[in-house]
């Protein structure tokens, strides 16, 4: 994965700041999350050459910011008991701060509600989209607006899935 990021030089002119992969990754051994840029609400100096991207990995956003990155979802191993993958899921979404987001883990141990307006991308892969009353299975370029409704993604082939998402911190009613 290669990002560019771009700004300005001190005469005003676009230059690219950034040029490489990723700031940061977490959980690649079950697909994992990569940060490619974050917003915290305040004033960007478009002049500065801040990495915005290369903090700690949280679930959500910082009140009014945004977050940028891709996640991976490996294809669900076989023959797992779901008190293992409850295990699992707990520990992935402690590391990422995010533990108070799983509300109902009943349907799906990866199930976790946020309070943003996430836009999702499925780029490659063979994933469902479970929520607590429906599913629904997503096809390469398939785009997800999650309006902060408590929901899980699911491999359901044999490769990585990628999708790409912009999570954005919004009141939500």
């Amino acid at each position: 994965m290669r990002r560019i990021i771009t700004g300005h030089n001190s005469e005003g002119k676009s230059i690219i700041t950034i040029d490489g992969p990723p700031a940061r990754s977490i959980g690649e051994d079950v697909g994992g999350l990569f940060e490619i840029w974050n917003t915290d609400g305040n004033l960007i100096d478009t002049t500065d050459s801040i990495d915005r991207a290369d903090t700690d990995i949280v679930l959500s956003p910082p009140e009014n910011g945004s977050k940028f990155r891709y996640f991976q979802i490996n294809p669900t191993p076989e023959g797992v008991p779901m008190e293992i993958m409850q295990e699992i899921a707990a520990d992935a979404f402690e590391k990422i701060g995010a533990a108070h987001h799983r509300i109902d883990t009943s349907k799906h141990p990866a199930m976790h509600k946020t309070e943003t307006i996430d836009y999702i991308i499925l780029l490659k892969g063979d994933v469902t989209l479970i929520l607590d009353e429906e599913e629904v299975r997503l096809e390469p370029h398939d785009v997800v607006v999650q309006r902060g409704t408590n929901h899980a993604w699911v491999n359901n082939g044999d490769e990585p899935a990628l999708l790409i998402a912009v999570l954005i911190d919004s009141n939500l009613k």
